[in-house]
């Protein structure tokens, strides 16, 4: 909707002090709580085994790994799961992915087997995988889309046949199950016996159940995931020309000598081997591969308009199928977004509203790294229905609560360092120059009569 369409309001209210109970302090340092997201409750990854097939020496199993997250996804470069036999099984032959190492399998009678590892670990095959080595919903070089963009995609399956079983009537689950999706944070629970998994067939009219079903459920916590944030958040508006700028140290803290270009990420908390392989960010008093800026852009009558732009401060990554979360009472009327894809997510327990906005595939769905020259972004405009009843520009209203960047929550500046309204500016007061009209057109009036 073009911006000419509205009346712009011309006066703000009266600045008054921010209210600290309305907005989120910066996450920093990280509570224990962090294992917990409260704007989504109920996500997890589930790994079901299902087991269609079993006789004497073996059984066939298919292996699910499901994405419950509504906005938490499994970027490059994929997942991995792992996990430990109970009773020396050896993997004979597996479709849809492969163990990272065969193992020994000259002492035992499966000399050809796919992995004789007693823990192994396992990943996707890639798209262009040779078909003989596929199976349905898999090789998709271990990517996993979010359940709330994608839900087509938000899972990806293997098949296995698994031997030496040594004539047992009972077969048992692994243990330890480790997933990797695709860096640290994920702590599974044990795999245990559920009821059995139930598919239909024939259009419907006839239902097939495997012989066992085992699943074990993961969680993420960012807490033992990162010691700090991956992100932070920015803020300006039309009615301040002061910019609030990202907490100092909000993804660490900068080197010592203020003329370096390129920082390493968290270089003190890695091995020398692996200083390499940590991300290369630019050098800035925040130290975040990524910024989301907030600016508050313009004021209607009747709507209000808001620019958000995501910004890749990483000189060695690409965030493929990224996506921001945004929590924020506004939502709470009919908003339009331009530039992005967007949807609402359900809350419990919220007043806010949050929202959740992912690139236009093959447009912006790739937030590309940045060079010497410029930073990689990406940006959208944000149109907002106003509710008279709620809406005010006083203590921050217009500026989000919290924001998350690829399921994780960035740090946000402090209150009192939000750009404020102009001191004594007020709706109610009319400005001054409305009584020099007035008094230059009495003026005019009084002179016109005596002629």
């Amino acid at each position: 909707m073009a911006p000419d369409k509205f009346s712009l309001v011309n006066a703000v209210p009266e600045d008054s002090l921010l209210s600290h109970s309305t907005i989120r302090a910066p996450i920093s340092p990280r509570p224990l709580h962090y294992c917990y997201d409260p704007l989504d409750p109920n996500g997890n990854i589930t790994v079901t085994f299902d087991i269609h097939d079993w006789r004497s020496d073996r059984y066939a199993a298919r292996v699910t790994i499901q994405n419950f997250y509504q906005y938490r996804h499994v970027d490059k470069p994929g997942w991995n799961i792992g996990w430990s036999w109970t009773n020396e099984e050896i993997i004979w032959s597996m479709f849809g992915a492969c163990a990272t190492k065969q193992g020994e399998c000259s002492p035992v009678k499966y000399g050809g087997a796919h992995s004789c590892m007693p823990n192994p670990v396992i990943v996707d095959l890639m798209p262009d995988a040779p078909p003989v080595n596929m199976s349905e919903n898999c090789c998709r070089g271990g990517l996993i889309s979010a359940r709330a963009i994608d839900p087509l995609r938000s899972f990806s399956s293997f098949e296995m046949t698994v031997v030496n079983l040594d004539g047992n009537s009972t077969v048992y689950p692994p243990a330890n199950l480790t997933l990797l999706a695709p860096g640290p944070g994920y702590t599974c629970g044990p795999v245990v016996e559920t009821t059995p998994t139930v598919s239909s067939d024939l259009g419907g009219r006839r239902q097939v159940q495997v012989y066992k079903t085992w699943k074990s459920t993961c969680t993420y916590s960012t807490f033992l995931a990162h010691k700090t944030p991956g992100c932070c958040v920015s803020l300006s508006t039309f009615y301040n020309p002061r910019v609030t700028a990202c907490p100092d140290c909000s993804c660490g803290c900068r080197d010592a000598d203020q003329s370096t270009v390129s920082c390493v990420s968290e270089v003190d908390s890695l091995p020398l081997s692996d200083v390499e392989k940590a991300d290369i960010v630019q050098c800035t008093d925040h130290m975040c591969p990524v910024r989301v800026h907030w600016h508050v852009k313009n004021n209607y009558m009747d709507h209000w308009r808001v620019k958000m732009t995501i910004s890749n401060y990483n000189y060695k990554k690409n965030y493929s199928d990224w996506n921001v979360l945004v929590q924020h009472p506004g939502f709470k009327q009919n908003s339009t977004t331009f530039s992005f894809n967007s949807t609402l997510l359900p809350t419990a327990g919220f007043a806010d509203e949050v929202a959740l906005f992912w690139g236009l595939q093959a447009y912006n769905n790739e937030l590309l790294q940045a060079d010497q020259r410029q930073l990689g972004s990406v940006s959208t405009e944000i149109l907002f229905e106003k509710d008279s009843g709620m809406f005010t520009l006083r203590n921050g209203w217009a500026l989000p609560r919290r924001i998350y960047f690829g399921g994780e929550e960035c740090a946000m500046p402090l209150p009192d360092t939000f750009p404020v309204l102009p001191n004594g500016s007020s709706c109610t007061k009319p400005p001054r120059y409305l009584f020099l009209l007035l008094l230059t057109y009495m003026t005019f009036k009084s002179l016109a009569s005596w002629l």
